[in-house]
């Protein structure tokens, strides 16, 4: 039997590990269970995600509890993705033992704040400045019925970050999250704790490709809007190709990747195919108007892939740009994305990779930092 025991509420079943928060909670689950650490799990469920066995190889125990996504959850005066994951039988739970409890995301800390949790440890796992992320979601969302949910969220988000105070540790995921946490909650310890992930080892080819890659969840308005960017001002009447490859593109993605020969959508890739995409492009290019969070593609293509393409935000406080090539408008990155197709991708540049990976990246280190941070303070 573990001898230490760890309370994880994910706000979603994490697995598959298909999208970027629940991959941090999914490999962390891995990372922890090798450690020898006990994991409690509690996840919120709704439909088009399944409860998975798989989980019960990490965990000690895997509780599921339902999404309350009705009216009573959409007029609360708390955030709908907070006061949706609610459940009496997960207080109930919490409160069989002492054991510390970490909170992944702003989503699952309906309970942070809770009278009789008072003197536990309670961990806030950071994944977003959400609010940020939803005014954002506001900026570049089409529809007015999403624009105003967003503006909204934003707004109620903003007014609940004041409910981490009663964190008793802060795990952020990037340094420029980390210092505004920081700047904000100056009565709490606020660590830097990089996202976990899939890769354990870099695996990119040297060599050349002959398409540049964009991957992400296309459905969201963010990712969506970054493809619309990247076909319309970055690869019209280009002579290089772009694959999109990523969840449930919308009609217009579709249709703009229809009227330019140069790109190629492909939807719903698998695991496998994904992987394969971005060992073999030549340039994986990724741009983001969010300078929120970690973005785990990131960390996907510079593992896996060959050169990289970002923009600035894409970087947020990750320590990458040595391992990135930068552009900021539409002519820079046409720029670079010529002289990258003119390079061969040298072996040199995996060794760097692996240089600065390691120091920051390794779900192992990650591991023992978040056990002494979590059982040693």
């Amino acid at each position: 039997m573990p001898d230490q025991y760890l309370h994880i509420v994910a706000f979603d079943i994490p697995y598959p590990p298909n999208y970027g928060g629940v991959i941090d909670v999914y490999y962390k689950l891995k990372a922890l269970h090798k450690k020898g650490i006990g994991i409690i799990l509690h996840c919120f469920e709704y439909p088009g995600r399944d409860r998975a066995d798989e989980l019960k190889k990490y965990c000690t125990k895997v509780h599921y509890y339902p999404r309350l996504m009705g009216l009573r959850s959409a007029l609360s005066l708390k955030p709908y993705i907070v006061a949706s994951r609610r459940s009496e039988q997960l207080l109930s739970n919490l409160l069989k033992d002492d054991h510390p409890i970490l909170f992944e995301g702003l989503h699952s800390c309906y309970y942070i704040s809770h009278p009789k949790l008072r003197k536990r440890v309670k961990i806030y796992r950071e994944s977003n400045i959400e609010h940020r992320y939803y005014f954002n979601l506001f900026r570049v969302d089409k529809s007015p019925f999403n624009k105003l949910y967003f503006i909204l969220a934003s707004f109620k988000l903003r007014l609940y970050q004041r409910m981490l105070k009663h964190a008793s540790l802060m795990l952020v995921v990037s340094e420029e999250d980390t210092q505004y946490l920081q700047r904000h909650f100056t009565k709490i310890p606020v660590e830097y704790l990089p996202s976990f992930h899939a890769n354990e080892e870099i695996t990119s080819q040297p060599g050349s490709g002959t398409y540049a890659l964009y991957n992400g969840n296309i459905e969201v308005p963010e990712n969506a809007h970054a493809v619309e960017y990247l076909i319309q001002e970055v690869f019209d009447n280009s002579p290089h190709q772009l694959v999109v490859a990523g969840m449930n593109p919308p009609e217009h993605i579709r249709k703009l990747a229809i009227d330019h020969k140069n790109i190629r959508l492909i939807a719903n890739p698998g695991d496998e195919e994904m992987f394969s995409l971005i060992k073999n492009a030549h340039v994986n290019i990724l741009v983001t108007f969010q300078a929120t969070g970690l973005k785990l593609k990131l960390l996907n293509t510079l593992y896996r892939g060959r050169f990289c393409l970002v923009n600035e935000p894409m970087l947020n406080g990750t320590g990458l740009e040595s391992l990135c090539e930068i552009g900021n408008d539409p002519d820079t990155l046409r720029q670079k994305l010529n002289i990258l197709f003119e390079k061969t991708f040298e072996t040199s540049q995996i060794s760097l990779r692996e240089s600065v990976l390691s120091k920051r990246y390794a779900n192992n280190k990650n591991a023992e930092r978040l056990i002494h941070l979590v059982f040693n303070p």
